[in-house]
């Protein structure tokens, strides 16, 4: 874990997720390129499968990068770094890690996907419905479109993360998918708990052997939970019992069942997207 992404724009979970990339650049020594995300041509999208599509306001490149980099100007002062460099590129150096402004353009979603294919890992903000809230179009490009795993932070800034870690086991090739992208956060984590969720499993490996691969691995200690689905869902019950073991971070393969179903009658993934407050490692 060499390599993160952090897109920046205006949103609630700015904060939070420069917080998140320097815990992360501080615990792999890695090196955080920030970079300006351009705002959404759709003003407004209303729920799947309808779509209404209305012209965004003039909002140049110049703009964009403005915005952005006083949010990295902002957050490097507070945090007591020190900035070299111009107005597009410089470096903010905490401990062995590193936050570097990119002198890229401006990049909107999809160019994100195509970027996320150079870094370990990409982080974007829990999605939501409001302006100022971020897209569920960016978080779904580096999703689906960038073969790597992303990290979904919520409103909330992180203090700890990967410390105590809940994976959400439910067998699926997915959910395998995340355990190996997250790795590294596996090996380093303090504590590890497996979480089925009754009715939530497909067919696959028991928790047991999940736990014997994990031990193979060189991870110790961590342990095994089944726990029956409340009035929430496998959802709700993932997240409770995150918050009640203290899990400062979640990971969760995707839509184990499709994308469209889950928007319809819900299930477990849109649900954590939606009303997760604890930051969530994602793989589809």
């Amino acid at each position: 874990m060499k390599s993160i992404l952090l897109p920046v724009e205006q949103n609630t979970c700015v904060d939070a997720g420069f917080a998140a990339a320097a815990l992360l650049a501080n615990r792999f020594e890695a090196e955080t390129e920030c970079i300006a995300l351009k705002p959404s041509v759709v003003d407004f999208i209303a729920p799947d499968p309808v779509v209404v599509v209305l012209p965004q306001t003039g909002f140049t490149d110049a703009e964009a990068i403005k915005v952005a980099r006083d949010r990295f100007d902002a957050f490097t002062a507070i945090s007591g770094t020190a900035i070299s460099g111009t107005a597009t590129s410089g470096t903010a150096t905490s401990g062995k890690s590193r936050l570097r402004w990119s002198s890229r353009q401006p990049i909107d979603d999809a160019g994100l996907a195509s970027l996320s294919r150079l870094f370990d890992i990409t982080i974007v903000g829990r999605p939501g419905v409001g302006r100022n809230e971020p897209r569920m179009t960016t978080l779904e490009a580096a999703l689906f479109e960038s073969g790597r795993p992303i990290l979904m932070v919520p409103p909330n800034v992180p203090r700890t993360l990967g410390t105590n870690i809940l994976v959400h086991w439910n067998a699926s090739t997915e959910t395998a998918r995340v355990i190996n992208d997250a790795m590294p956060f596996l090996l380093r984590a303090e504590k590890v708990t497996l979480l089925s969720v009754d009715g939530n499993m497909v067919a696959g490996p028991r928790p047991a052997e999940m736990l014997e691969y994990l031990a193979r691995h060189g991870i110790k200690g961590s342990e095994a939970q089944t726990r029956p689905a409340n009035k929430g869902g496998a959802g709700e019950a993932i997240l409770v019992e995150a918050r009640k073991i203290g899990a400062d971070l979640i990971l969760k393969g995707a839509y184990t069942q499709s994308r469209l179903r889950q928007m319809i009658f819900g299930g477990a993934t849109q649900h954590i997207l939606q009303a997760s407050d604890i930051p969530v490692i994602l793989s589809h």
